[in-house]
């Protein structure tokens, strides 16, 4: 008999659910709060509204107050209150995935929370006992050398077969950037070249330079520096999967080995470079790392040096809330995760001695990309492509995912920016 395969994302779908508690028992004791919890959510809608119908057969109008995103949530169970309001958003998808909630577009659900996320204030995040659990695994998650590549595998070993499924044939894990991110006619291969374009383009690079990426995925970035023109190139990943995938690609484009991939954390690489590249990397390297990632930068790049960078941000008024809380994303899918704040991280830049300059932010170019990358997702599972060792706890969760961040974007709260950061001659 054939032995089964193992389940592959299994470690996704269980590290999320020590975040997320409020069933049973809990639900008995918040009995009589179902009603506050909803009116505290109506007080923080300031724009857009919510209908939600009620597991006693009862509806109710949230918000209307001023134009904004319109929704609609049908609550099963008032269960799914308790998860929210103890578990904040890792109990909102776990309620989700046991089917206490639902709604026919569960993207603008995300898109209004996020809207109103400065005026919701704590409606949203973990409270209580559940708070301080987060806090403590989450801080088990930090950053350091062996804890990067712990959470790095988490995420970027799913397997090469998986992401070549649902990504782009470049394997560009990062938001694209459009003509017009409304017009749905623009194949997402030609924004996600347009993004690579726009980041090398920053570089000013030249034959003979040398380039350093401080997290290179699957070689997406570099294939196109190297097939214009001559460089020395390192790329640094801490995904095993990810470097064997990046080697054998670029392997033709270099062959005088110019060109290498290397398993190494930015904190141990040495040298000098021309021109240094990181694309959506610095989100992973957590805030107690900020300092060191661009020391690291600073020190890795010649004098008159360019780094471009590319990284999500979330909004400096809600950044503080989000710190002190774990989220659905760093419980279930990027542990160690944390989006940045564009100012503290700027003055953290100006503080190693590196020019900010000519920043740009493009949020609802990867709210687009996540819309494409859900309907590539779908249709791989409707067509029955996805390897049988992914169940549908992780068909489910990976959805939710997409779907999750792609309101975020929508919501307006999480942004998308690149921006040069330039050392002084």
């Amino acid at each position: 008999m054939n032995a089964l395969p193992p389940k592959r994302g299994r470690h996704l779908v269980k590290a999320g659910s020590r975040f997320a508690t409020g069933g049973g028992t809990f639900a008995h004791l918040w009995a009589g709060s179902f009603h506050r919890i909803l009116d505290r959510i109506d007080a923080g809608l300031e724009q857009g509204m919510l209908e939600a119908w009620l597991p006693d057969g009862g509806f109710r109008m949230l918000g209307g107050r001023a134009p904004g995103p319109a929704c609609e949530v049908r609550l099963r169970s008032w269960r799914a209150l308790v998860r929210l309001a103890t578990s904040g958003s890792a109990g909102w998808y776990r309620a989700w995935s046991v089917g206490e909630w639902g709604s026919p577009d569960p993207v603008a659900v995300f898109e209004l929370f996020m809207a109103n996320a400065k005026s919701l204030g704590g409606v949203a995040r973990a409270s209580g006992p559940a708070r301080w659990v987060g806090w403590a695994v989450h801080a088990f998650r930090r950053n350091s050398r062996k804890g990067s590549r712990r959470n790095i595998a988490f995420h970027y070993d799913l397997g090469n077969d998986f992401y070549q499924l649902w990504l782009d044939e470049k394997m560009h894990y990062s938001s694209a950037l459009y003509v017009d991110p409304e017009d749905r006619s623009e194949p997402l291969e030609v924004a996600q070249q347009r993004k690579a374009n726009a980041v090398l383009a920053r570089l000013d690079l030249k034959d003979g330079d040398s380039l350093l990426e401080i997290g290179c995925g699957w070689g997406a970035l570099a294939e196109v520096a190297l097939s214009r023109m001559n460089l020395r190139y390192d790329g640094l990943t801490l995904s095993a999967e990810q470097r064997n995938y990046a080697q054998k690609r670029l392997a033709p484009l270099s062959p005088r080995g110019d060109a290498q991939i290397l398993l190494t954390d930015y904190r141990d690489i040495s040298g000098q470079y021309d021109a240094i590249a990181s694309v959506e990397m610095v989100e992973a390297v957590g805030q107690g790392y900020w300092r060191s990632y661009l020391a690291a930068i600073r020190g890795l790049l010649k004098p008159g040096g360019r780094a471009a960078l590319q990284f999500i941000t979330i909004d400096d008024a809600i950044f503080d809330r989000y710190a002190a809380n774990t989220d659905f994303i760093q419980a279930y899918i990027f542990p160690g995760g944390l989006l940045m704040s564009e100012s503290r991280f700027r003055k953290l830049a100006a503080a190693e001695g590196l020019q900010w300059t000519d920043p740009h932010h493009f949020g609802l170019h990867y709210a687009e990309t996540l819309r494409r990358w859900r309907e590539r997702f779908d249709e791989v599972v409707l067509a029955g492509k996805l390897p049988a060792s992914f169940d549908e706890s992780f068909v489910k969760l990976w959805r939710y995912y997409l779907m999750y961040c792609e309101g975020g974007f929508r919501g307006g709260g999480i942004n998308v920016m690149q921006v040069t950061l330039v050392k002084g001659v």
